[in-house]
């Protein structure tokens, strides 16, 4: 680990030390290396190219995909005393211009651009003219067709390499399965570069999925374990989002609608409400989140299943930045599905592509039913591993089972005996012994498995293969036609005949109770619930004279942690995790004052 970026870490950022993979990332671009991090949100991605961007001679070059994660870092950079600027369709042409001269010059450590700016044949000249200390490359997985957030223009950022030899690039993403890191690395040219995968983790999410019963009732429920605190409540359709904010302010909740059919200026200043004001309600559509940093969203609710699970993960990932605990809830009916199919089969996507959103859509489904750890599907969906987590519902409320060790047989039995290439319906029509002229054309009316699984309905038995392959029994090939295949674990269990508890469907209006997300380790604990209030309204309105969100200011848990410890002195509020030079300078003597103050107004007699 370098002495230089461990000393910008503790002076810059207020931070003692690194964590995970970081030192090693961050020391390997220093050293003028190309690099692929998938690293969790929360994990810490940004710190991996800002402190070579201070390393490094020159001004680092961010691309990201969307102007308000743009102004949101360079605001929270500016905070830090960094030089750090962006260039974007928001700008006047002045501010522009004025960027692109201290880039010139060199008087900025990092421009945050977007990849259509980029490409732009003027812009690259003025980078051909300028000294770049590296290239970063957000939200990666918009390279990839595979990925959920594809974008054509991500595909051009090759050019990179191609004018650019000599300059380090990082490639950055947090939702990235085998394919779509397999495209990032080709796309970008990094296969000569290092891949740091950090897991995908987020141990402090608390997740949930329910069948749906009274959806609004569902939502206020959940939301009202959460007093006075931000979140957001994800709906399918424009509809329903107006319906769903204006029913929640009835109910007493500060809530604002998003969408993209609404006016320019009024989601502009939802979101500004959103990001400024403490226990704001975001009730949106997917047109919302992506680019925003708020660290201290304490829940996300969907109404609807989305569309696949890189969404599901990336949308519930906006809870918790700041890694303390956070809610992810998730409600869920048979209308959903059809809509997402509906969506699919409707699009104007080539069939290859339909074909791999129907298996990642399948897979969602296989989340929602199984009777296992929602984390531990989660994970190995994205080729992570890890045991039950104990933090999400079906670990805390086990979920009722049934014993589908025979029915599982069945299932993988028949994706043999029809020779491992077919889908689930063809699947399911064989086991219930539909002659149709496709089995018939092919023998499969012949074949041991043919009408041996009427005890189930078509629908228990899409239940039933969607568990399989959710525990790793079956593997679909998303790359070919969405044919079934037998995986090892899938042919040991047949080996082997060892008892499988599946899921069993939960009937119409079942009821369903909460579970709650565990306290997580290293979070700060034993603070004085008065004062940390008090610090929150200093930090609102320090926030609000600037006209800045109050987390660019400190996020909630160095504001826990001042309320733990009560530093005295500016030295001891500069142990504080989060309080760097800049901060303790421009802020420490006002949250001292408030510390002291409070603890003049508490003290016994």
């Amino acid at each position: 680990m370098s002495q230089a970026s461990l000393h910008i870490l503790r002076t810059t950022y207020g931070y003692d030390s690194f964590r995970g993979q970081q030192a090693e990332i961050i020391d390997h671009v220093i050293a003028g290396k190309n690099a692929f991090v998938l690293m969790p949100t929360g994990g810490g991605k940004s710190l991996c190219y800002q402190i070579p961007a201070l390393c490094r001679e020159g001004v680092a070059v961010i691309v990201s995909p969307l102007i308000a994660l743009m102004q949101d870092q360079v605001e929270a950079l500016k905070q830090l005393g960094i030089r750090a600027a962006a260039i974007n369709s928001s700008m006047s042409p002045a501010s522009v211009g004025e960027t692109k001269e201290a880039i010139r010059r060199g008087t900025i450590d990092l421009v945050y651009v977007a990849p259509e700016r980029l490409l732009m044949e003027d812009f690259l000249g003025l980078l051909g003219e300028a000294k770049i200390a590296l290239f970063a490359i957000d939200e990666a997985h918009c390279v990839s067709q595979w990925g959920h957030d594809f974008r054509p223009h991500y595909t051009q950022l090759s050019v990179l390499a191609e004018r650019f030899p000599s300059v380090p690039r990082i490639a950055l993403t947090a939702t990235a399965d085998a394919p779509t890191r397999k495209d990032i690395l080709e796309k970008l040219h990094l296969k000569d570069g290092r891949s740091f995968i950090a897991g995908f983790d987020r141990p402090n999410i608390h997740y949930a999925i329910q069948a749906k019963e009274s959806p609004k009732q569902q939502i206020l429920r959940f939301i009202q374990t959460h007093p006075g605190e931000s979140g957001i409540v994800y709906c399918l359709s424009r509809q329903n989002v107006d319906d769903m904010a204006a029913w929640l302010n009835q109910q007493g909740l500060k809530a604002l609608p998003y969408h993209a059919g609404m006016d320019n200026a009024d989601r502009s200043r939802h979101q500004q409400r959103f990001l400024k004001e403490d226990g704001v309600i975001m009730v949106a559509t997917i047109a919302f989140g992506m680019g925003i940093d708020k660290p201290d969203v304490r829940f996300v609710a969907h109404m609807n299943i989305p569309k696949n699970i890189e969404a599901f993960y990336q949308e519930t990932g906006r809870a918790g930045r700041d890694g303390l605990p956070a809610e992810a809830l998730m409600l869920y009916g048979m209308n959903d599905v059809a809509i997402q199919r509906g969506f699919i089969e409707n699009g104007d996507a080539p069939e290859t592509q339909k074909r791999i959103e129907r298996q990642k859509l399948s897979a969602l489904l296989g989340l929602c039913e199984t009777a296992g750890c929602r984390r531990r599907i989660l994970l190995e969906y994205f080729g992570d591993k890890g045991g039950d987590c104990g933090n999400c519902d079906t670990c805390q409320v086990p979920a009722e089972t049934f014993d589908g060790t025979v029915a599982a047989q069945k299932a993988i039995s028949c994706v043999f005996r029809t020779g491992q290439r077919f889908g689930v319906a063809y699947l399911i029509d064989v086991l219930l012994g539909t002659a149709t002229e496709r089995i018939a054309q092919f023998g499969h009316d012949k074949v041991s498995t043919f009408g041996i699984g009427g005890e189930f309905s078509k629908g228990d038995w899409q239940s039933i293969f969607r568990q399989l392959v959710a525990r790793n029994f079956l593997k679909v090939d998303t790359a070919g036609h969405g044919g079934l295949s037998i995986t090892e674990q899938g042919a040991a269990f047949l080996k082997h005949k060892e008892t499988l508890l599946l899921r069993r469907p939960a009937p119409p209006r079942a009821k369903t109770r909460l579970a709650r997300p565990r306290r997580m380790e290293g979070e700060p604990t034993g603070e004085d619930h008065g004062l940390f209030a008090a610090l929150k309204a200093l930090r609102l309105e320090i926030a609000k004279a600037q006209n800045v969100p109050p987390y660019v200011i400190f996020h909630d848990r160095t504001l826990r942690e001042m309320a733990a410890l009560k530093p005295g002195t500016l030295e001891a509020l500069s142990a504080v995790s989060g309080v760097g030079a800049a901060k303790l300078s421009r802020y420490g003597e006002a949250f001292l004052g408030t510390i002291t103050r409070f603890e003049e107004v508490t003290a016994p007699g």
